[in-house]
């Protein structure tokens, strides 16, 4: 069985759950093997999540690092943020989440092996109900949009290649960062994963892995299609999934992968999907004016001559050998 590698930090974004962190500390507490940091952003909770911590510090002593925020950055500034601060240290692996999963025991031993041959793994995770939960993509490059895919693919060697993923468990090789950049912060929510993920297949390759890692502890009003499962969303995450397809476009075209017209497509598909949220999941059809609002900010994205994408240069150096 291969040695699960020392230096592997587990980089958490948090905001005003303390509950649910608690939950997650105490379920790396219990890991069989431990992380060797634990970087917590707290997007400036206003509950008790501060005392959550440093009740945690006093059981996980240095290997515990509180990274309390002014304000709140959203899950794109604080896995930049956690990413960065991972680096800093000294991490050779960091393992993305948020805070409302749990880790499974064994986690790190069943990445171990797919840790020898891959930079960015994803693992599996349970609903909360216990059920396998379904979350394999892949960037259909003409539309500009990730399309799921069947986890019989797995049937070949216990792995799928893709050029999607989440921060809902990514977990990725130092080297990463250094080639494309940290995480994008200017995305706040939506799209800042899977786009990352696609940045990262253009040097390396990305996998799912067959192994349960994670588990979701926070339920949700959501309704299974088969191949998709679809949550419910807030006004907040309306706004930035229509927004943020600009900054998709954006890294399409600094690789020369976009096409104006699908990828248009894509935004209308988008858009349809969302409305499709609002009716069948929610039951609403307020929420269409979140939607409209991101499409017009987008605009501004597209026509932003100062633009640049993430620069390697900007990750901190490691102040540990």
């Amino acid at each position: 069985m291969p040695e699960v590698p020392e230096r592997i930090a587990i980089a958490i974004v948090t905001y005003n759950r303390s509950s649910l962190l608690d939950e997650l500390l105490a379920s790396i507490d219990a890991m069989r093997t431990t992380p060797w940091r634990v970087v917590v952003v707290d997007n400036a909770s206003t509950d008790d999540t501060q005392d959550v911590i440093g009740r945690w510090q006093d059981v996980f002593g240095e290997r515990l690092i509180n990274h309390a925020q002014d304000e709140n950055h959203g899950g794109s500034g604080g896995f930049s943020i956690g990413t960065a601060e991972a680096l800093r240290l000294g991490a050779e692996w960091v393992w993305v989440m948020d805070d409302d999963v749990e880790v499974l025991p064994d986690a790190l031993e069943r990445f171990a092996p797919w840790m020898e041959r891959f930079d960015v793994i994803h693992g599996r995770r349970y609903d909360f109900d216990g059920s396998p939960f379904y979350w394999q993509a892949r960037f259909n490059e003409f539309l500009g949009v990730p399309l799921p895919y069947s986890v019989g693919d797995f049937d070949r060697g216990g792995y799928a290649v893709t050029n999607s993923g989440t921060f809902e468990g990514m977990l990725f090789r130092a080297s990463v960062p250094r080639t494309i950049g940290l995480p994008d912060p200017r995305f706040f929510i939506s799209w800042d994963d899977a786009t990352y993920a696609w940045l990262a297949s253009r040097h390396t390759e990305v996998v799912y892995v067959d192994e349960f890692v994670l588990k979701r502890k926070r339920e949700q009003k959501q309704v299974n299609l088969g191949l998709r499962h679809l949550n419910d969303g807030s006004p907040l995450f309306r706004f930035h999934v229509m927004r943020n397809r600009a900054y998709v476009g954006r890294y399409f075209a600094e690789y020369d992968r976009l096409n104006r017209v699908g990828f248009a497509l894509g935004t209308a598909l988008t858009f349809a999907k969302e409305v499709f949220r609002l009716v069948v999941v929610q039951h609403t059809l307020r929420g269409l004016g979140d939607l409209v609002r991101g499409l017009r900010a987008g605009r501004r994205i597209w026509h932003d001559d100062t633009w640049r994408p993430m620069d390697p240069a900007d990750v901190p150096p490691a102040v540990e050998a």
